[in-house]
C-alpha cells in the first residue's frame, strides 16, 4: 500500500489531523478499534447535499423530477466508485490480508465507502466549502458532460421499452458462460429477441454483462 500522502496530493487537501484520514481509509476487516463506517455515513449525507446544490445551480430550468434522476445517477455506489478510481483510492485503503486477497482493493462497495468517508473527514476538519470544492472538481473530471442522457446507464430499461414498442415483446437474457475463480468471475450474457440472439457481452457481474449486452442491442436495433 502506498503512502496516503500521495492521496492527499491528488485531493489537493492535506489533513491537519492525519488520524482522521487514516480512520476514513480503514476498512472494518483491518480489525482496529475504529473503521470508516461512521465517516462514510456522514460523507454520504454531505455528498447528497453537495451534488443536489450543484445540480440546482447548473440546471436552473430543470424540474425536480429531472434533477432527482440526475442526482440518483451520480450519488450511488457506482458513481462514487468512479470518483474513487480517479483518485486510485484502492491503493490507500487499510484492509485485512484476507480481504485484500479477495480483491478488496477493487471492490466497488469498498471504494465507494472509502470515498464517502474521506469526504466526510474533509467536511469534519475543514467544513462544507472544502468538501464541495474537492467533490465538484472530481465530478467535472470524471463527467465532462453532466446531463440525464449521458449519465443514464440503465440500458436494460431502454431496450425493454424499445422492443415492446417495435416487436410487442420483451427481450430474454440468458447466461451463456461463467468463468474464473469465485472472487474474479466473468459472466457472458446473451440477449434473445423473437428467439434469435441480437447481442452478447461479458462483465464482472451478471448485471454488468446484461447492461453491456443491452447497450449493444440498442445500438443494433437503432441502426
Amino acid at each position: 500500500m502506498n503512502n496516503y500522502q500521495a492521496l492527499e496530493a491528488k485531493l489537493n487537501y492535506f489533513f491537519k489531523n492525519k488520524e482522521l484520514l487514516i480512520e476514513a481509509l480503514t476498512h472494518k476487516s483491518y480489525k482496529k478499534p475504529y473503521n470508516n463506517e461512521r465517516l462514510e455515513f456522514l460523507g454520504d449525507a454531505v455528498l447528497d447535499l453537495i451534488v443536489g446544490e450543484f445540480l440546482f445551480a447548473k440546471f436552473p430550468d430543470s424540474d425536480e423530477g429531472i434533477l432527482s434522476k440526475i442526482r440518483a445517477s451520480l450519488v450511488n455506489e457506482s458513481g462514487f466508485t468512479l470518483l474513487a478510481k480517479q483518485l486510485d483510492m484502492g491503493e490507500y485503503i487499510y484492509l485485512s490480508i484476507a480481504e485484500e486477497n479477495n480483491g478488496g482493493r477493487t471492490k466497488p462497495s469498498l471504494l465507494s465507502n472509502a470515498f464517502e468517508a474521506v469526504i466526510g473527514a474533509i467536511y469534519l476538519e475543514a467544513g462544507l466549502e472544502a468538501a464541495r470544492k474537492i467533490s465538484i472538481e472530481l465530478l467535472n473530471e470524471v463527467h465532462p458532460t453532466i446531463d440525464l442522457e449521458s449519465l443514464s446507464k440503465d440500458y436494460k430499461t431502454a431496450l425493454q421499452e424499445l422492443t415492446q414498442s417495435t416487436h410487442g415483446v420483451t427481450p430474454d437474457y440468458q447466461l451463456l458462460n461463467a468463468t474464473g475463480p469465485d472472487h474474479k468471475k466473468e459472466f457472458e450474457i446473451a440477449i434473445y429477441l423473437d428467439g434469435k440472439v441480437i447481442a452478447s457481452a461479458k462483465g464482472n457481474s451478471k448485471k454488468e454483462a446484461q447492461q453491456k449486452a443491452a447497450k449493444k442491442a440498442l445500438e443494433w436495433l437503432r441502426g
